[in-house]
């Protein structure tokens, strides 16, 4: 996997809702496919994603042939404490890639 692009607000006062956005490149190979000499490419999608803020799943998305490379998920959340916000997305290789974000509660 690639590069992962996260947006999660520095700060926030507790019981606000907050914005989470998550990008992360991927090749996203459908499996449909073929070489030049007609060998099938392997599929090699991200098939599931987790958010979990201070150990709790707080979002989670299983993911199909049909989704884009590259995927953006968009999601809200209550913060909740100071803590971190860890991000991983697992792929058909079961390659995985984490990231993680602190927020810090006022």
């Amino acid at each position: 996997m690639g590069r992962a692009l996260i947006n999660v607000p520095a700060t926030a006062k507790a019981g606000d809702i907050i914005e989470i956005k998550a990008l992360v490149a991927h090749v996203m190979e459908t499996g449909y496919r073929h070489e030049v000499d007609g060998k099938p490419i392997p599929r090699d999608i991200i098939n599931h994603f987790t958010c979990a803020y201070n150990g709790v799943v707080v979002f989670e998305a299983d993911f199909y042939p049909a989704i884009a490379a590259n995927p953006f998920l968009s999601f809200t959340t209550i913060a909740t404490e100071t803590g971190v916000l860890t991000f991983i997305w697992t792929d058909d290789k079961a390659e995985k890639q984490v990231e993680t974000a602190r927020i810090t509660i006022t």
